[in-house]
């Protein structure tokens, strides 16, 4: 039994993937008899009692998007008390160099480092490179959630990085109760801001039949204007936040699953849950997606920002039946290798070889 310490620079009260992932981590490793805490800002109640909450966050732009950091001084007392007392015997921490929890812990370092890199693309690294360098030697063991995210760090820091994917809770989409559909329905969940696409889905919505639906969920700065946009489109639901329950069950529900981002997307999650939850993908063909979801096999990869191709590739899946049925069995073969339970056994033996090392 190991006492580990995962630390989120993220609050764990806004949807995310880094904050899903360390939960989730979290909740294999403590079903495998292991002490585990999740030490993270929270906006709210924490999401579980072995969360240790760090302060609320702050909106803070980051790698084209808005990131809910705590980079405050509060946060940081609280971070380097939560290290002293728990006595943790290895520190997993996600995203080292985020301003906020992470960094702080990887500057008062208080047991072995295994740290995980999951952005891809421009990051801040290069205007502090040489202290960034200096301070990532505190890590034993560096990862990268792809390879995307692997060169983005070592362009930024050097050092070198084990490529180990994100992981889904497997069963909790496979498991959850389909929500109710009337008629063909396309499900987009992320937050509404120009790299996600959500525009372009709105374009190619325009294109596709008139009982089509299409359930939008998350927010963000573009929400109000693309709102006002679709005022008078009935087919259109648009559902704000919502939690990780009915995330999985809407999955369930559509006929559809549709990512259409433009850029910045380091590792395709949420394509993963959509396969464990039995529902045909259609996605923009990025780097970050093709990984887990390859083309024509897992899913439709599509050009990014093509609205007649979108709606060409969403038209197929909804009128094919056959071609449905056919990605959602490679689907479920191909997230069967990306469940957190094997990835929480790799970690596990990473931190082993970052204790043995120190």
């Amino acid at each position: 039994m190991v006492r580990i310490g995962l630390i989120c620079p993220y609050s764990l009260t806004m949807p995310g993937g880094v904050q899903g992932q360390v939960l989730g981590l979290a909740r294999v490793m403590r079903g495998l008899g292991h002490e585990v805490r999740v030490l993270a800002p929270c906006d709210g109640p924490p999401p579980d009692a072995w969360v240790t909450p760090l302060g609320v966050s702050l909106p803070t732009a980051s790698n084209g998007s808005i990131a809910p950091l705590a980079p405050d001084i509060p946060a940081q007392l609280r971070t380097i008390r939560a290290l002293r007392d728990e006595e943790f015997e290895v520190l997993h921490l996600h995203e080292p160099f985020c301003p906020g929890p992470t960094q702080t812990a990887l500057l008062f370092k208080t047991a072995p480092i295994v740290g995980t890199f999951h952005a891809a693309g421009q990051v801040a690294y290069k205007w502090f490179k040489p202290l960034v360098a200096r301070v990532a030697r505190r890590i034993e063991i560096c990862c990268a959630v792809s390879e995307d995210a692997r060169r983005t760090a070592k362009e930024g820091i050097g050092g070198e990085y084990l490529v180990l994917f994100n992981g889904v809770d497997v069963d909790q989409f496979a498991k959850a109760t389909p929500w109710h559909t009337e008629g063909p329905t396309i499900f987009f969940v992320g937050r509404h801001e120009p790299r996600k696409g959500l525009d372009v889905l709105l374009d190619a919505m325009a294109m596709l039949p008139a009982n089509t639906r299409l359930w939008i969920a998350g927010d963000g700065p573009e929400t109000a204007a693309l709102r006002a946009r679709t005022s008078g489109d009935s087919r259109i639901e648009w559902l704000g936040r919502i939690t990780d329950a009915e995330k999985a069950s809407r999955l369930r529900g559509a006929d559809v699953f549709c990512a259409p981002s433009l850029s910045g997307e380091s590792f395709g999650i949420v394509l993963l849950e959509a396969m464990a939850a039995e529902t045909p993908v259609v996605a923009s063909d990025l780097h970050g997606y093709s990984m887990v979801s390859r083309g024509g096999l897992d899913a439709l990869l599509v050009p990014p920002g093509d609205a007649r191709a979108l709606a060409d590739a969403l038209s197929r899946v909804l009128e094919d039946t056959e071609l449905a049925a056919r990605l959602v069995a490679s689907g479920g073969f191909r997230v069967a290798e990306f469940s957190m339970e094997r990835l929480a056994d790799r970690y596990l033996e990473l931190y082993a070889e970052a204790i043995s090392k120190r």
